[in-house]
């Protein structure tokens, strides 16, 4: 058995797939296996993956009809064999050391997860550098807390290492637009008694230009929603002390929802939608202006909300 499974679910991203895949068969960590799950890619992505598993005997390749990346992620996780799980995007790259440092420390600590920092990229360029790295152990409540907040570490995926026990009962979930990753991290860290976050940036998510901010919208938008009310529901029964920042995060979720509304071609078609968004804002309003987490910018949005929707919306297109 090997030591480590790292999954990466692939999508017409031929452009970008084989700086990704280089960059994990360079790990310092050797005793990994590499699965690319094809998820039904129309472009010559497949046929990288076949050439690496060619010349890699680490590299294992699956083709599968596109379900989508959660649908591919779990494919991979029933075929995985490693004691250990991780997972990438097929579009980014990581550092060397990335596994070796997350092993590592998993290692260390006797932790169930191993967390480590993760870099932004826009137009080739790291817009959040680190000047300073933490290191911190943590129980199930202080990770929620944290992954929560989203200042050392967020709710994606890729960044982190997982004991193969962890997934046993937990899949992502299939069909959703946006929020696969949110809909299942609070779960798997309720089951963490230790989990241990190593800040330094080893992994670079490559943020690109796509279709989906002019896209139009759809009402499986709402998915982002629906898992922090998971989350929510979650923390509020058995974090009871996390609980605003429960509902910081269903507040976030209905401002990115909202924010994806305003700017779709179709956004007259979803009028109702657009209503309950803005009562939930609206309702919640005292909550967002107290709160240290909303930004002054998105402070005043909601403050404009309250007066008229375009005024709402001429804020954040400007401020974001």
């Amino acid at each position: 058995m090997v030591t480590i499974s790292i999954i990466i679910p692939v999508y017409n991203s031929e452009k970008y797939l084989t700086a990704c895949i280089d960059s994990v068969l360079a790990q310092t960590l050797a005793d990994f296996e590499l699965i690319l799950v094809d998820d039904g890619s129309c472009d010559k992505s497949g046929e990288i993956c076949d050439g690496y598993a060619l010349r890699d005997e680490r590299v294992k390749v699956y083709h599968t009809e596109n379900s989508g990346s959660s649908a591919a992620r779990n494919y991979g996780i029933d075929r995985a064999c490693g004691s250990y799980l991780g997972f990438i995007d097929s579009d980014d790259v990581i550092e060397p050391d990335m596994y070796e440092l997350l092993y590592n420390n998993m290692i260390r600590e006797d932790a169930d997860m191993s967390m480590c920092g993760l870099a932004d990229v826009y137009d080739g360029k790291v817009t959040n550098k680190k000047d300073k790295n933490i290191y911190k152990v943590m129980d199930a409540e202080e990770a929620i807390k944290t992954v929560m907040e989203a200042e050392l570490t967020s709710v994606t995926p890729v960044n982190k290492l997982y004991k193969r026990e962890l997934f046993d009962d937990t899949r992502y979930p299939v069909g959703k637009d946006s929020g696969e990753d949110a809909s299942v991290i609070v779960e798997l860290l309720m089951k963490c008694k230790k989990t241990v976050l190593d800040t330094s940036q080893k992994y670079y998510y490559v943020h690109r230009s796509n279709s989906i901010t002019t896209r139009d919208f759809r009402p499986s938008d709402l998915s982002v929603i629906q898992a922090y009310q998971k989350n929510y529901s979650l923390i509020t029964e058995y974090y009871p002390k996390l609980a605003d920042i429960a509902v910081m995060r269903l507040c976030w979720a209905h401002f990115f929802v909202l924010d994806r509304l305003l700017i779709s071609p179709n956004r007259r078609e979803h009028k109702a939608i657009e209503k309950r968004l803005v009562g939930f804002i609206r309702k919640n309003t005292g909550f967002i202006l107290r709160d240290r987490y909303f930004r002054k910018t998105r402070k005043l949005a909601t403050i404009m909300l309250k007066i008229n929707v375009g005024l709402y919306r001429m804020i954040v297109t400007v401020h974001g």
